[in-house]
């Protein structure tokens, strides 16, 4: 039971509730968050903590779930920043744009260069919905141009949230830290079932070919996996097929 000091009483209470949080012994604080609040004086650098930042934290969800509650069926497609204008993984991501939106999916990217950008001008162009979720980075360089939708994030755990809430499923090109940071969030989400009905598809079979083979490998053999695990990447270099993956996930007669 939470005790608090009172003239005559232990000069340290045993423990003090602060909302949710409990405090003992050297942590308990020598005044009450009420004190604080309506005293008039002291320092304002409680504005710059962890805590007030939560406020923060808490827009980037309301703007977030707010720009995206009408979009629709959506795929999340996401590929290398670093990706040329004339590597054939940016004509590749233009062409998944272009056939998830003639498939009746809104394209939802990380907004950036390279293979993001191919993925929304395939969309523009295809006269779909072209979504940009944007991060903010000392090397960022905005939203593309192909982007009709936008929502910068400071965060990335809200921008993660906004790919797997409103996307049936993910479509991944080549790409390097950050595409694979999603890839695996996606398939813990899967594995876990905190997400169902959502496939993920592999596009670049050369290119992912030496990650399943570990995966397959070591991983499996240590059985820091189970066999179902690994039916849950789809790999393929076939840009009708991965569409048709998602789609049919969806619909199980398409």
């Amino acid at each position: 039971m939470s005790q608090v000091s009172r003239p005559g009483a232990s000069p340290e209470p045993y423990e003090y509730n602060k909302g949710p949080v409990t405090l003992r012994r050297g942590l308990v604080p020598k005044s009450t968050t009420d004190q604080r609040l309506l005293d008039s004086g002291g320092p304002a650098d409680w504005v710059h903590t962890d805590p007030w930042r939560v406020l923060r934290i808490q827009s980037e969800f309301v703007e977030g779930f707010g720009a995206l509650a009408e979009l629709g069926p959506a795929v999340s497609v996401f590929g290398s920043a670093r990706t040329q204008r004339d590597a054939p993984e940016y004509e590749l991501a233009v062409q998944i744009g272009s056939r998830l939106v003639d498939a009746g999916f809104a394209v939802i990217t990380g907004g950036g260069p390279g293979a993001m950008e191919g993925a929304n001008k395939g969309a523009m162009e295809a006269g779909g919905v072209s979504v940009g979720l944007g991060i903010e980075l000392p090397f960022e360089q905005g939203l593309n141009q192909y982007v009709d939708l936008g929502v910068n994030f400071r965060y990335f755990f809200a921008r993660k949230t906004m790919f797997v809430k409103y996307a049936q499923g993910f479509i991944v090109l080549p790409g390097g830290f950050g595409t694979f940071d999603e890839l695996f969030e996606a398939l813990v989400l899967v594995q876990t079932g905190k997400v169902t009905s959502f496939p993920i598809v592999l596009v670049g079979t050369a290119y992912w070919q030496g990650l399943l083979d570990w995966i397959k490998g070591p991983v499996l053999e240590q059985k820091m996996i189970s066999e179902p695990d690994i039916d849950l990447l789809f790999v393929t270099d076939d840009v009708d097929e991965a569409v048709q993956r998602i789609a049919s996930a969806q619909d199980p007669n398409a």
